[in-house]
């Protein structure tokens, strides 16, 4: 049953995401950019928070982390401004704002906005993920386009699978959402905000999300790092870790 706080997570992200795209026109240097970006965003995202949800607490990237989260019933987890790099370069539309709710242990609501794609998605509105043909006739696997991991060289011989470079985490969940790839691997330099809001939208679409080694994905915890994430379509969740597992 569709939410309220569904409706504000969507809400939110676009909103930050059509206050980025009139930033982004303004124009100016890139570094400035992006710093504008992510510090107008995150304070939008969290003043709206404060005003809306108020005994909500709040895990954001850019902000300081209060530790009391860790008693909260509810903790949003916002990433203001996810793949702040491709943001800064002219023309690019691989970057995304994410709005997660996590309760007692589990994602609830979340939302991808993807400005520069004119998108929106969420669990307010959840896109059924086209399944795959079996087998696809090439196995698309989206990484980083600056960090991908070392290994996914020898998984893409392994499965004869194509790897697509590309920004944002938000991005990349959303392409395997839509069909547009069939899985999403990564591995290193990640936390809760990176894939909370992806994850929840994934899960919500009828696709599979979990780490690599298939164990749960784990939110709200003291330390918010978690370095790696599989989003793929849920027939091909099996073969995936299967074949991560053995090239690792």
């Amino acid at each position: 049953m569709i939410s309220d706080d569904d409706r504000l997570a969507a809400d939110l992200a676009a909103e930050a995401g059509r206050r980025l795209l009139a930033l982004r026109a303004a124009g100016g240097a890139a570094d400035e950019l992006r710093r504008a970006g992510d510090r107008s965003s995150h304070e939008f995202l969290t003043a709206e928070l404060a005003r809306q949800r108020p005994g909500d607490a709040v895990l954001s990237e850019e902000g300081a982390d209060d530790l009391a989260r860790l008693s909260a019933d509810r903790v949003w987890i916002v990433d203001p401004l996810d793949g702040t790099r491709e943001f800064g370069e002219p023309g690019r539309s691989d970057w995304a704002v994410h709005v997660a709710l996590w309760e007692r242990g589990e994602l609830t609501a979340g939302a991808v906005a993807l400005p520069a794609q004119d998108k929106v998605l969420s669990t307010a509105d959840p896109v059924k993920a086209p399944a795959p043909p079996d087998p696809p006739a090439v196995l698309r696997l989206l990484v980083s386009r600056t960090r991908p991991p070392e290994f996914m060289t020898r998984l893409a011989r392994e499965l004869d699978a194509e790897l697509v470079p590309m920004g944002s985490a938000g991005a990349k969940a959303a392409a395997v959402i839509c069909g547009d790839a069939e899985a999403y691997v990564h591995s290193g330099g990640q936390y809760e905000w990176d894939s909370a809001a992806p994850v929840a939208v994934a899960v919500a679409s009828g696709l599979h999300a979990s780490r690599i080694d298939g164990s749960k994905l784990s939110y709200n915890q003291a330390k918010p790092s978690l370095p790696d994430i599989l989003i793929c379509q849920a027939a091909l969740a099996d073969p995936l870790l299967e074949a991560i597992s053995s090239v690792r």
